[in-house]
């Protein structure tokens, strides 16, 4: 599924199982292009949805990409930043630029140069080195036999004998803040790079909301005409929603959880019928105004 800027669906489409994401990415971007009538699209998502053969499908397509990328190791330019800076705390906010010319043997697969820019900041390495506390104290807790051995990348189990795996964790605190953004586009600035990568959330958020809001769990259907239907349903759904938020200025949640609460009650009583219904509080008699005004024009 694309969405624009905000999330909102723009093209959906729906594939086998079996099919490789190579034969379903680039048709739902091409069928997106000739739609709206586009030269040229970027194409933004985590390192981990696009695979070195989707790289090099995209780029024979003539499309540029923004990856999130994943930093196995602490990269020459940050270490180099440090061995210049050794008594200096990171800045917040600090780029660091690495060129990723394509080698022979890439170039010959398609592979093009890239530029990686690695970001710093001071909340993801709060956040970050939080985490690594936490599950060091319960790896020291499992090796201390004061609780099971449950599945923590820092404990190290050498035959019977079990330790907190100390280098690991000095690996993950020096990593700690950097995030990497990866791009064929090698004439932008870094800003354009991690802002497009940033605008994710907006795409993550309609996910998440067609998940838990919408409830549209994954269903196994076994002809098309379900799947499609099933589709049909929930971008439908999705689509609802978007406008009732921008309607009201309300989340989804808030106004279902507000609106379920008020009930009209027809009652029959011999030959009439009374009407019963609690009244609606103003924030909500303002909600629906906004929605049925848009709905009239």
């Amino acid at each position: 599924m694309l969405t624009d800027a905000s999330g909102f669906p723009l093209t959906v489409a729906a594939f086998e199982g079996n099919r490789a994401e190579t034969a379903t990415m680039l048709p739902v971007i091409n069928a997106f292009k000739t739609a709206h009538q586009l030269s040229d699209v970027i194409v933004v998502a985590d390192a981990g949805m696009i695979s070195e053969a989707n790289q090099v499908a995209l780029q024979a397509a003539g499309l540029s990409y923004i990856l999130g990328a994943r930093i196995p190791f602490l990269p020459d330019v940050v270490r180099e930043w440090r061995d210049k800076h050794p008594d200096e705390a990171v800045p917040d906010q600090l780029v660091l630029t690495q060129p990723w010319p394509a080698t022979s043997s890439e170039k010959a697969r398609g592979i093009p140069d890239r530029v990686i820019y690695y970001q710093f900041r001071h909340d993801r390495a709060r956040r970050t080195l939080r985490g690594i506390d936490e599950q060091i104290a319960k790896a020291q807790r499992a090796v201390d036999g004061h609780a099971p051995v449950k599945r923590n990348r820092f404990i190290k189990l050498t035959g019977a004998t079990k330790t907190v795996n100390r280098d690991l964790e000095a690996k993950n605190r020096a990593l700690a803040g950097w995030k990497g953004y990866t791009t064929n586009l090698t004439t932008v600035t870094s800003e354009f790079v991690i802002d497009a990568y940033h605008q994710l959330w907006r795409i993550e958020k309609s996910f998440r909301m067609s998940k838990h809001d919408l409830q549209a769990r994954p269903i196994y259907h076994h002809t098309r005409e379900s799947i499609e239907a099933h589709l049909s349903i929930v971008v439908a759904a999705m689509a609802v929603s978007h406008f009732i938020e921008t309607q009201t200025g309300w989340s989804i949640k808030k106004f279902v959880r507000t609106a379920r609460r008020y009930r009209t009650v027809h009652i029959k009583a011999g030959h009439q019928i009374l009407t019963a219904a609690d009244p609606l509080p103003d924030d909500l008699r303002d909600a629906l105004a906004n929605i049925s005004t848009r709905l009239e024009h």
